[in-house]
């Protein structure tokens, strides 16, 4: 995929030192780690990042295939894009949801959709417990005495996950949704929650949200419970500009927008925080796919783009996506996914060619 990418880029005369860095599975099984500290340092040194699909696994598989000389050393496996988000604070994920005219899959063809997920926070903290410690069983006891079948589980029959809202995490995704908004002549940003289930942390987002869109009244701010907000995405799809969600929500929002445009081969996304950006296909790694040459590189080559507009290279990333749009709407090259033979270097060369 990245080598996909990279044909694009040389093609649309973008100049750039390119720096590999070691990330992902293979190093956790050599070295304990999926994010080595080699590869931190490298990101700190570099403009940006443009990262290629990875594989992460469950706690029992991560254990199971460490190097057995790294076993029971006290080893534990994260996540490494989230460990990257945390650690540079990119707290805004930005998924466009796109339908390029031509494409067999999309639901319709004036989709025009970007999911503004919050990055850092919510159920994607990291802050979890299994078995459960006897002070936080206490603490939810005392304090939630509603829930009285808590008492009688067992530790080791109890998992807890925090859901972590802050104020100023609430407010730089809503800011990030409404500055776009406001930038492209967007009239409508979709607060995506759950506050009335989700009574605090759903209702801070809820609250900042509408103390915000005071700010813009250019922008007409509306709310949807996530679980509506899926079925209008389906129903409705043309009619959603700006959608804006925590993490969890925002993440299985954007998925289902990508399935109305094409599937995860159409899915990129920008990690951007103040200062750094890091930038990605959607999709996992699909390992049984690996070395087949069958799978769509449209998302890699679209998260560069992106890359290319955060870096200030507008007119180049106006090309690449023109290109891509041309190729699709021909219909001459089409991946498997999209019911073709193609391979995925055909589909990157012929973009390429478009340039």
């Amino acid at each position: 995929m990245m080598q996909c990418a990279k044909l694009v880029l040389d093609e649309a005369g973008f100049s750039a030192e390119y720096i590999p860095g070691d990330i992902g599975w293979e190093f956790w099984r050599k070295e304990g780690n999926a994010f080595p500290e080699r590869t931190i340092e490298l990101l700190k040194r570099t403009d940006c990042a443009l990262f290629g699909a990875i594989t992460s696994k469950d706690k029992e598989a991560a254990a199971a295939e460490i190097d057995p000389s790294l076993k029971d050393k006290g080893f534990v496996y994260f996540s490494p894009i989230v460990g990257m988000r945390q650690m540079f604070q990119l707290h805004t994920n930005m998924r466009p949801c796109k339908s390029y005219v031509g494409n067999p899959l999309n639901v319709k063809d004036d989709i025009d959709i970007v999911v503004f997920r919050e990055n850092t926070e919510g159920l994607y903290a990291g802050i979890e417990w299994w078995p459960l410690p006897a002070e936080v069983r206490e603490a939810i006891r005392k304090n939630h005495k509603k829930w009285a079948p808590f008492n009688n589980f067992a530790p080791m029959d109890v998992a807890v996950s925090l859901r972590v809202i802050s104020k100023q995490g609430a407010e730089r995704i809503l800011r990030s949704g409404f500055e776009y908004a406001k930038k492209f002549g967007k009239k409508r940003l979709t607060l995506a929650e759950k506050p009335n289930v989700l009574r605090e942390t759903s209702g801070l987002m809820t609250k900042v949200a509408k103390e915000m869109a005071v700010k813009y009244p250019m922008v007409t701010m509306d709310e949807a419970n996530v679980d509506a907000m899926a079925m209008w995405m389906v129903k409705d799809p043309d009619k959603y500009e700006v959608i804006v969600a925590s993490n969890l929500f925002g993440d299985i929002l954007s998925d289902l927008g990508a399935g109305l445009v094409g599937g995860l081969g159409f899915a990129a996304a920008a990690n951007l925080g103040d200062t750094y950006g890091v930038f990605e296909p959607t999709h996992g790694s699909a390992p049984k796919y690996a070395g087949k040459g069958i799978v769509n590189p449209i998302a890699m080559i679209l998260a560069s783009k992106m890359m290319l507009d955060w870096l200030g290279e507008k007119e180049t990333a106006v090309r690449i996506e023109s290109a891509v749009a041309e190729v699709v709407k021909e219909g001459k090259v089409r991946t498997k996914d999209l019911g073709g033979e193609a391979s995925t270097m055909d589909m990157a060369k012929a973009v390429a060619a478009k340039l």
